[in-house]
């Protein structure tokens, strides 16, 4: 906004100036025109008084017009009836023919000028038109380059610079008052949404900034309560269903059949899984903030690790490899240790005690991490889609995947899943990195 303006501002004052300056300058010009004909007035008076005080003699003339038309843009010639001529312009046309006969003064205007005809009297018995001599005074009409009407433009033209370059900079001071308050309410809209509220922002600039950033302010306020009311209600809830959800659990306990009693056992643990998810994503911006970011080879790793003695336990071997030093992930340290968790307590669960695992961590080629777990169990379930929310091919929930693949697009990558070398299952995950 601020360019625009000063572009329109440099526009406007331009094409006043044009026409401004134009008519300026043909007006220096005619002003020099006519400053040139009084000069040449005062010259025929001058040369007049010469000719007439000659008479027939005209060496006096000739030295007098060499002398006037000297450095003198102004050319006066004497033409004398028998056809001789003192000056640069000999030669005589119907006009000085005219001012002869009637013995009268003319001005007339030519090409690049005018021209001033002024018949001499010589007195006496010599005033016969045949007789009387006429001054020729050709005026040039002054160019843009002569040296008064240079002068002139160069004024007006540097008055001009000095309007165009004030205006330009009023331009910038009033645009730099209407962009600065702006970019203060862009740079604090950018730091919402992290751990912790910026200050309310600056009610400054004009009238109609101000009211943005009064109405932001507001805006900010009722989400901030809308938020907090509804954290309150979620851990509300949590604290509602937990109460019954262990009465749940005491009654099934109390069930005499064992087959019962495992069977809604484990509808119940799906559900508490449910609960707690539905909790944890509810205070996740609370927790994390919008933009969120973790060194993601050092917590998967740190992560896999953290399996390592369970696999032990049930004679597995379990390989850890990471093919790049580090690179930062568009995730949070608690979603990337789920995430992997899942997948290893996916392979736990579905695998045969002694089924090799391996944790692979490499370069994602746009950016981010590829993450791979291989197993050497029996694989996935053919014909069902392991990453749909509720689906699962093993009798569980069907959320661990499904958790783990928004994990993985939330982040800019995705999740696909697939065959290891060895025929087992094989999870890729693509995380995205941080921006």
């Amino acid at each position: 906004m601020r360019r625009s303006l000063i572009v329109t501002v440099a526009a406007a004052v331009g094409m006043v100036l044009l026409a401004m300056l134009v008519p300026m300058a043909v007006l220096l010009r005619d002003y020099a025109l006519e400053d040139r004909l009084a000069t040449a007035a005062l010259e025929v008076q001058a040369t007049e008084s010469v000719v007439s005080g000659a008479g027939d003699g005209r060496g006096e003339v000739n030295l007098f017009i060499a002398q006037i038309n000297q450095d003198n843009p102004i050319l006066t010639t004497v033409l004398y009836p028998d056809g001789q001529a003192i000056g640069p312009h000999p030669g005589e046309d119907a006009r000085v023919e005219t001012a002869r006969e009637t013995g009268q003064a003319r001005v007339d205007d030519t090409d690049g000028g005018a021209e001033i005809l002024v018949p001499v009297s010589l007195g006496g018995s010599s005033a016969a038109p045949a007789d009387t001599p006429v001054i020729r005074i050709v005026v040039p009409e002054p160019g843009l380059s002569s040296g008064p009407t240079l002068r002139a433009l160069l004024v007006l033209g540097g008055l001009g610079l000095v309007l165009l370059v004030g205006a330009l900079l009023m331009a910038d001071r009033l645009g730099q008052s209407f962009v600065d308050p702006i970019r203060k309410l862009a740079s604090w809209s950018q730091r919402l949404g992290d751990d912790r509220r910026p200050a309310a922002v600056p009610v400054s600039g004009p009238p109609e900034v101000q009211d943005l950033a009064a109405t932001l302010n507001r805006l900010v306020e009722r989400v901030d309560l809308l938020l907090e009311r509804e954290r309150e209600a979620v851990s509300d809830l949590s604290h509602r269903l937990r109460t019954p959800i262990t009465a749940l659990r005491l009654r099934i306990d109390a069930l005499p059949d064992q087959g019962d009693r495992t069977r809604l056992s484990d509808d119940l643990d799906r559900l508490q899984v449910m609960v707690d998810h539905v909790v944890t994503e509810a205070r996740r911006s609370e927790r994390e903030g919008l933009v969120v970011g973790a060194p993601g080879v050092a917590v998967l790793t740190g992560r896999a690790r953290f399996w390592a003695p369970l696999a032990e336990d049930q004679g597995r071997r379990l390989t850890i490899e990471a093919e790049v030093p580090e690179a930062s992930v568009r995730a949070s340290r608690a979603d990337l240790e789920a995430l992997l968790d899942v997948l290893l307590d996916n392979a736990f669960t579905h695998t045969p005690e002694g089924a090799a695992l391996a944790v692979h961590v490499a370069a994602r080629r746009s950016g981010g991490l590829v993450l791979t777990v291989d197993d050497d169990g029996p694989g996935f379930p053919d014909g069902v889609d392991v990453v749909r929310r509720g689906a699962s091919g093993a009798d569980s929930s069907g959320l661990g995947l499904a958790i783990a693949h928004k994990t993985a697009t939330e982040s800019g990558g995705g999740l696909v899943v697939g065959r290891s070398p060895s025929g087992g299952g094989r999870v890729v995950v693509e995380l995205g990195p941080t921006t």
